[in-house]
């Protein structure tokens, strides 16, 4: 092949790599993270608007959606385990461009009747409205979910082959698509909206939904056809279970493969109760059925060589410091307006491009499990602007003021020590007097008074370099130390941890919601972050010992080769 390379043309390497399989999973991946983007950034706004400018509808519908992947994501991942790629790819695609589409054409109908289904049934025909819209977004979130799983985390990796270096730009580009469509798509849509109305922007969305699920379907079908390994799924459960009708469930351990039986309470369980299935077929023991997968995929991961890698990236989800509406908000009180926020996106996607960037030239480097651990460092240092933040000239930061004072004021609807609630007051104790003086906003510069923002935003902004650079190296790690049987389970129930950690988060801000009290949501989320990259310290410093101290990997030209026995050396 070497020889070859050189007689080929620019215009025919051009051509072979914008017909590749590679390309066309960038391309079906570009059109699907567009919409759902679009789709995420519209169906909050539509909500709002829907029911009077209340974030009621926006949070039952963020809490649905982040309690059904916690509950079903073990589940959902073992159901793309058992079937075939091309059937899981493309039934998930049919239902979550589907579910878009009839919640679009739902939202449309809603937006344009609105008046009349107010007094229809004392409005009880729009609360079924806003139920049917909530539960059909979150099929398609589900579904999104699967198509996530089966095309970034299986897909990918059978058409990188046993190439590490082409697996890891790989999902450096597609991170990298990640990145500018959750930019793009969101600006697009708005657009629509802001100068049409939400009834086109629903029918746009609805529209290009299904344009792309038609794209979509034969650029997976090409990818397919071109990739003959993708046919072919090791550890298929039909023929498990021949083997186990077949032989004892002794004899089925002993005939396990090396790779397989580095995975003992997942197969152990698998073994022990399929053989019983035949005679409990029972109506308790089906219902059943989908809590032994649950708990089979959970023990499963726990299991994995990677487990505290999953983990530590499971606790980066267990932050208030990114771009989210809690980040937004807490702006808007500290006086940064919408374009000013609008820049700061920006470059936070530049800064997450570049640690994608640096993701693929580090592991070229150092080698994948010494790339977190950098990436982890850089993370936490660039954080450590944030807690200085905290106590910077500006910060609003004040542990006088309770942070359950606004939570007890909406729950119990009375009003307590109004005198503390205006910002234009300050309270000093000191140690045998309490003095108080007025309007402290005007003893501080106005560089001053920014100096607490911008460091909090500096730090956020330099840290997705470390952010996205660890993301990448934990995906990667879990692509090729687990076996492709379990791939779907163990990326469901990685899916679902992340959710998890993220709810807490948002319970965190919900207890303590008032300015004061960020700088305390911001020094817990430092602690967790600080906790995530112990977890993947303590799996690194097992894998390499001493060696992970190196700049340079030694052993990294043969890396590629050890990568199918990493899961040994852990």
């Amino acid at each position: 092949m070497d020889n070859s390379a050189p007689k080929r043309t620019c215009c025919e390497s051009v051509r072979d790599f914008f017909t590749s399989a590679k390309f066309l999973i960038y391309m079906g991946h570009a059109l699907s993270t567009w919409g759902d983007r679009m789709w995420n950034f519209a169906v909050a706004v539509f909500l709002v608007e829907l029911y009077g400018n209340s974030l009621l509808l926006t949070a039952v519908y963020g809490l649905v959606v982040a309690g059904s992947v916690l509950l079903l994501g073990a589940i959902i991942g073992d159901w793309v385990d058992r079937n075939p790629r091309l059937k899981v790819a493309q039934t998930s695609l049919l239902v979550q461009n589907s579910c878009v589409i009839v919640c679009g054409i739902l939202l449309m109908a809603v937006f344009h009747f609105k008046e009349q289904l107010v007094v229809l049934y004392n409005g009880w025909i729009l609360t079924t409205c806003y139920i049917l819209v909530i539960t059909i977004a979150n099929i398609a979130n589900l579904a999104s979910t699967a198509t996530s799983i089966t095309i970034q985390r299986d897909w990918v990796v059978v058409v990188a082959g046993q190439d590490s270096s082409k697996l890891a730009d790989m999902n450096a580009t597609v991170r990298i698509i990640d990145q500018l469509t959750n930019i793009l798509a969101p600006m697009l849509v708005g657009q629509i909206m802001a100068f049409g109305s939400h009834f086109i922007g629903c029918g746009f969305i609805s529209g290009w939904n299904l344009c792309s699920m038609c794209l979509e379907y034969a650029l997976l079908w090409k990818v397919y056809q071109m990739t003959p390994a993708l046919a072919v799924k090791a550890g298929q459960k039909e023929q498990q279970l021949e083997l186990k009708q077949l032989s004892s469930p002794k004899d089925s351990e002993n005939s396990q493969s090396p790779e397989e039986s580095s995975q003992p309470l997942m197969n152990e369980t698998s073994v022990v109760a399929k053989p019983d299935a035949p005679t409990q077929n029972s109506c308790c023991y089906q219902v059943s059925e989908p809590l032994r997968t649950l708990k089979a995929g959970w023990v499963a991961y726990y299991n994995q060589n990677i487990f505290f890698a999953g983990m530590s990236l499971a606790f980066l989800y267990m932050t208030v410091l990114g771009f989210d509406c809690i980040t937004t908000g807490y702006a808007y009180t500290q006086g940064l307006n919408g374009s000013v926020l609008s820049l700061l996106m920006g470059a936070s996607a530049i800064t997450g491009i570049c640690g994608t960037v640096a993701f693929t030239w580090i592991r070229k480097k150092c080698g994948l499990i010494r790339t977190g651990f950098f990436s982890g460092v850089a993370q936490l240092s660039c954080l450590m602007l944030c807690v200085v933040s905290v106590f910077a000239p500006g910060s609003p930061f004040d542990l006088s003021v309770s942070p359950f004072q606004d939570l007890y004021t909406h729950l119990m609807g009375e009003t307590m020590l109004p005198e503390a609630e205006h910002g234009l007051t300050n309270i000093h104790i000191g140690g045998n007097a309490t003095t108080t003086t007025d309007a402290p906003a005007e003893e501080l510069a106005p560089l001053q008074s920014y100096m607490s923002v911008s460091l909090l935003f500096a730090g956020v902004i330099a840290a997705r370099v470390g952010l996205w650079s660890f993301d990448l190296t934990v995906t990667q790690l879990i692509q090729e130390n687990v076996i492709e049987s379990e791939r779907g389970v163990i990326n469901g129930v990685q899916n679902s941890m992340n959710y998890l950690l993220d709810l807490l988060h948002f319970i965190m801000v919900i207890l303590a919601p008032n300015p004061e009290a960020f700088g305390l949501l911001v020094i817990i989320s430092v602690s967790f972050v600080a906790m995530g990259h112990i977890m993947y310290f303590r799996f690194a410093f097992k894998s390499l010992g001493s060696r992970l101290f190196l700049c340079c990997s030694p052993e990294q030209k043969v890396e590629t080769e050890d990568n199918p026995s990493l899961p040994t050396t852990v």
